[in-house]
């Protein structure tokens, strides 16, 4: 619910308060109501029911439709109208009770039909400034602007038709008319077409003599001109309704809330009478001369506060509350009639001004999309046919590849991440195994003790006992291979006979046995490495499989929440337009005598917070909404003046500038 229907149930819970029947008129009427007619407990009760259904509670405050306002209306047991010729001794004269009651069903009816104007007025006022928003965009691009010429061309073209039939039939029934009069006779079919032809063609002549000076400016000029034709006649229209709406705000129902005017209104039991009446045509005027754009700002106010001044009725209810009861029903048929008639002409008239004013409708604007895909459909479809097996192909491949790389880059690094986790050993990250350097190892040792003991002339001379053996061995787990080294040396001096015993070749061959120990010893290195950042390796092999699936279903979420992200985006944009338009509202208004904003002004105020306050309610946190709430109240509250409205934009612009932009 808009924050200008809480006004409206502020002032709607001071209408009930005070239009409420008092204790002593139910319970004490004086002998004269007594002795002219007695209560009728059924009417009494009908008309509690009545009163009911068009109370506002703390679950509905919404505003009733107004075909739930002319149900109870029409179902209200109110006492009819007399006619003037009609004795009023004739009519029974209700009870007390009965006048209170009719009074407040008309007043809490009044009170529904006046929030449920307000909502429409609001309802209607905000999509005018977004279709001036299109208007503007195509005034600010020449490829918009042509085309939106190629998209109204089709309508261009049958308006034109229709405008050379007219003329044509038109010259053809004077010139049948002026031939029948003079030769008395008919004319035959084939010389009335013959004719027609002959006129269509003098009227298309004359059409294009008449478009000859529209024609020196270019089409774009011409196309330019009727768009801020039509954005003009949208704004003096959005002007109307702010107008219309700012007087129904601040006129309608205007009981004043402070406890004194609130005691001066109850103790008077004719003035909250006169204010209710006067709301009912008060509405009744707006809605009859809202759309009326020939009208300025200033005639509009002059002419609804004239016709509501010399309002006949409204004497009529007044000079009828002193003589008889039945002004109630005065005013409840005023209100029947409002609902019944100026409502719904207000609705079918604002339609009717949105469509010929506004923007074009879907069909306008996307027939030239649909008809190139109408057009190409059957190029489409012969391509479908003619290479469908390679499309099922790709659509095979397609998902069989999607399948794969979700099993083997998704699922299957994910797998091995969790038993890197629990120390898998079928996960382990292994360039070699340990049981190959050990025994590569043990094959050098023994390779050296044997040909130690085979050359003891590399060592002491003398046989090698197991002490001297478990040297050997020990030095070359260290990488020491002296004994073989030095008979190398010795057989370099002569290596043809060290080849020929072969001693040369079998130190030649150790070497080589202790070059791929030493590799392996330099592979179990960076093994353990790799072992000791298993988990790195893990995530890192998880990584183009998880970056791939978040960029497709980031580019999945961009294509299907577009529209709403970039809304997001362009949210906090529009806040501060809208801070800027209250700004400009404020400082550009002319205010009337008392420092007030005026009755248009403060129309497109009420929109503009409307706006604001909606769209910050989904931004902000709650405690910090409830602040901003009381900000906004105090910048709709009038009699504050503008200065202090202006100072209160800027507080919100700079207090809550996180949330502004």
């Amino acid at each position: 619910m808009s924050f200008v229907l809480e006004l409206h149930w502020s002032k709607y819970a001071t209408t009930q308060s005070s239009c409420a029947p008092s204790s002593a008129s139910v319970t004490t009427p004086s002998d004269d109501d007594l002795l002219d007619s007695a209560p009728d407990d059924v009417r009494i009760g009908n008309l509690q029911a009545a009163i009911k259904q068009l109370s506002v509670t703390s679950t509905r405050k919404a505003p009733l439709t107004a075909e739930t306002i002319l149900s109870a209306l029409r179902h209200a047991p109110t006492l009819p109208v007399p006619s003037s010729t009609q004795d009023q001794g004739d009519i029974r004269m209700p009870h007390q009770v009965e006048h209170d009651l009719e009074w407040l069903l008309a007043s809490k009816a009044i009170a529904q039909t006046h929030g449920l104007i307000i909502n429409l007025l609001l309802e209607q006022t905000l999509p005018l400034g977004w279709n001036i928003w299109y208007w503007d965009e195509i005034l600010t691009s020449s490829s918009c602007l042509a085309l939106y010429s190629v998209q109204t061309s089709p309508a261009r073209i049958w308006q034109w038709g229709k405008t050379i039939y007219r003329d044509a039939r038109r010259k053809l029934r004077s010139v049948e008319s002026l031939q029948s009069t003079d030769h008395g006779e008919g004319i035959s079919i084939s010389r009335s077409w013959s004719r027609f032809y002959a006129i269509v063609k003098d009227s298309i002549r004359d059409r294009s003599l008449v478009e000859t000076q529209a024609r020196v400016l270019s089409p774009l000029m011409l196309y330019r001109a009727e768009v801020r034709s039509k954005q003009k006649s949208l704004r003096k229209l959005r002007e109307m309704s702010a107008c219309g709406l700012g007087v129904l705000v601040d006129e309608g129902m205007n009981l004043e809330l402070d406890d004194g005017n609130l005691h001066r209104i109850k103790s008077d039991k004719d003035e909250w009478k006169t204010i209710v009446s006067r709301s009912v045509s008060l509405m009744e005027t707006v809605l009859r001369n809202l759309t009326a754009l020939d009208l300025g700002i200033h005639d509009f106010e002059d002419t609804v506060f004239t016709s509501v001044e010399d309002d006949t009725e409204l004497s009529q209810v007044n000079a009828a509350d002193d003589e008889s009861h039945q002004s109630p029903a005065l005013i409840i048929n005023r209100l029947q009639l409002v609902l019944e008639v100026h409502l719904p002409n207000h609705i079918a008239n604002s339609k009717h001004m949105v469509k010929e004013y506004g923007r074009p409708s879907r069909i306008v604007r996307y027939w030239l999309l649909a008809t190139a895909l109408l057009l190409s459909s059957s190029t489409l479809l012969r391509i479908a046919v003619t290479r469908r097996a390679q499309l099922v192909t790709w659509i095979r491949d397609l998902g069989t590849t999607t399948m794969d790389f979700w099993y083997n880059w998704v699922l299957e690094p994910i797998r091995k991440l969790i038993g890197t986790i629990r120390h898998d050993k079928d996960s382990e990250i292994a360039i070699m195994s340990k049981e190959s350097l050990e025994g590569d190892r043990a094959s050098l040792e023994r390779m050296v003790v044997d040909f130690a003991m085979d050359n003891p002339n590399t060592t002491n001379g003398t046989l090698l006992n197991e002490a001297e053996l478990a040297g050997i061995r020990a030095k070359v787990r260290e990488g020491d291979l002296t004994p073989v080294l030095l008979a190398y040396e010795k057989d370099l001096r002569k290596p043809f006979v060290g080849t020929l015993r072969g001693d040369l070749i079998r130190a030649l061959l150790i070497q080589i046995q202790k070059t791929k120990v030493d590799v392996e010893i330099a592979v179990g290195g960076i093994d353990a490495l790799l072992k000791s950042q298993e988990l790195v390796f893990g995530f890192v092999g998880l990584t183009p499989g998880v970056l791939v699936c978040l960029g497709l279903f980031r580019w999945l979420g961009g294509v299907v929440g577009g529209r709403k992200g970039r809304r997001q985006q362009k949210s906090g944009g529009q806040r501060t337009r809208l801070l800027r338009n209250i700004d400009r509202i404020l400082s550009a208004s002319a205010p009337s005598g008392n420092g007030m904003l005026s009755y248009k002004d403060h129309g497109m105020l009420l929109c503009e917070v409307h706006v604001l306050r909606q769209s910050a309610g989904s931004v902000m946190p709650r405690e910090i909404y409830a602040e901003f709430l009381e900000e906004i109240n105090d910048l709709i509250e009038l009699r504050t003046g503008i200065e202090r409205q202006i100072r209160v934009v800027d507080r919100i612009r700079w207090a809550y500038a996180k949330w502004m932009t």
